[in-house]
C-alpha cells in the first residue's frame, strides 16, 4: 500500500452507509404505509424524523468535505451522490405530506406498485454504498443496472395509472391530486436513478 504524507478522510463512506440506511428504512415505511393506509398519521411523522435525519447526515456530509483537504474520491462526486440520495427521501416525504394534506382515503393499486419500486430502489442503493468502499466494480454496476431498470418499471406504472385517472375520475380536483402524487412517486424513482448515474461515474473515474 502507498505511504501518504496526508491519508484521505475515509469517514465519508462510512456516512454514505449511515445515508443509505437510514433511505432504506423510510422507503420501506413508505411502502408499508402503502399496504397499511390507515397507519398513515403516524407513519407520516416517522418519515419527518427520519427525512430529518437524512438532512443531518447530509449536512455532515456536506461539512467533512469543506473542511477536508484529501478526499477519497473526486469532491464534485461526494457531492451529487449525497444531494442524490437526500431527494430521493425528500420526494418520498413529500409524497407522504401531500396524502394527508389532500386527505386521501384509500391507495390505488398503482400507488402500492410505485411505493414497491421506491422501496426495491433503496435496497440497491443501500447495497451499492459499501462497495464503494472497496470499489467493487462489477458488483456496484449490477446494482445500478437494477436500479435503471426498476426506474423503467416506475415510468411504466406512472402511464398505466395516468392513463386509468383519466379513464375513471370525473372530478377535475381529484384528478390534479392523484397526477400531482403520482408524480412525486415516480420523481422518487428518477432521484433514486440519478444515484445510480453517479455511481456509474465514480466507477469509470476509478476503473
Amino acid at each position: 500500500m502507498p505511504f501518504r504524507l496526508i491519508p484521505k478522510e475515509e469517514s465519508f463512506f462510512d456516512l454514505f452507509e449511515k445515508a443509505s440506511n437510514n433511505l432504506l428504512e423510510a422507503a420501506r415505511l413508505f411502502a408499508q404505509t402503502m399496504e397499511h393506509f390507515e397507519k398513515i398519521p403516524s407513519n407520516a411523522q416517522r418519515l419527518e424524523r427520519l427525512e430529518h435525519d437524512g438532512d443531518l447526515i447530509i449536512h455532515e456530509i456536506m461539512a467533512r468535505l469543506n473542511r477536508t483537504f484529501i478526499t477519497p474520491l473526486d469532491r464534485e462526486d461526494i457531492h451529487q451522490l449525497a444531494s442524490a440520495i437526500d431527494d430521493v427521501l425528500d420526494f418520498t416525504e413529500a409524497t407522504t405530506e401531500r396524502f394527508i394534506l389532500y386527505k386521501i382515503k384509500e391507495v390505488t393499486p398503482y400507488t402500492k406498485e410505485m411505493a414497491q419500486v421506491i422501496a426495491k430502489q433503496a435496497e440497491e442503493i443501500h447495497q451499492v454504498m459499501p462497495k464503494l468502499r472497496h470499489m467493487r466494480h462489477d458488483e456496484i454496476l449490477k446494482h445500478c443496472i437494477e436500479i435503471n431498470r426498476l426506474e423503467n418499471t416506475g415510468d411504466r406504472i406512472l402511464r398505466n395509472a395516468v392513463v386509468a385517472l383519466f379513464e375513471n375520475e370525473k372530478d377535475p380536483l381529484t384528478v390534479i391530486k392523484w397526477r400531482e402524487l403520482y408524480d412525486l412517486m415516480e420523481t422518487a424513482t428518477d432521484k433514486s436513478e440519478d444515484v445510480a448515474v453517479v455511481v456509474e461515474g465514480i466507477v469509470l473515474k476509478n476503473a
